[in-house]
């Protein structure tokens, strides 16, 4: 595996949020590549700052993306996460290997 990617973390979990809202931490963790406590920090971080919503249901958590909310960095704070999840095509479901 590369030692970088051109998306962070956080973009990660939005995609996999973004194509199985009722996935679990330790799937997102398996499948960006972190372990679970990080997946929970970026999530808790994506729900602060509003780019998520948390719902319980049962004993599991489903999240609503936000996707009119702008990418944060200056250079692209201009264009929104929809526009990135749309361009990377997340109709595709992100795949967790078993665990």
């Amino acid at each position: 595996m590369a030692d970088w990617t051109f998306l962070t973390n956080h973009a990660h979990v939005l995609l996999c949020v973004s194509t199985d809202p009722g996935m679990r931490l330790r799937d997102i963790a398996v499948a960006v590549g972190i372990t679970e406590r990080a997946a929970q920090r970026i999530i808790a971080e994506l729900v602060t700052d509003g780019y998520l919503t948390r719902r319980r249901e049962g004993r599991r958590n489903h999240y609503q993306l936000h996707p009119e909310l702008p990418l944060r960095h200056p250079l692209e704070d201009h264009h929104h996460i929809g526009e990135l999840l749309e361009t990377l095509g997340t109709d595709q479901r992100v795949q967790a290997p078993n665990s």
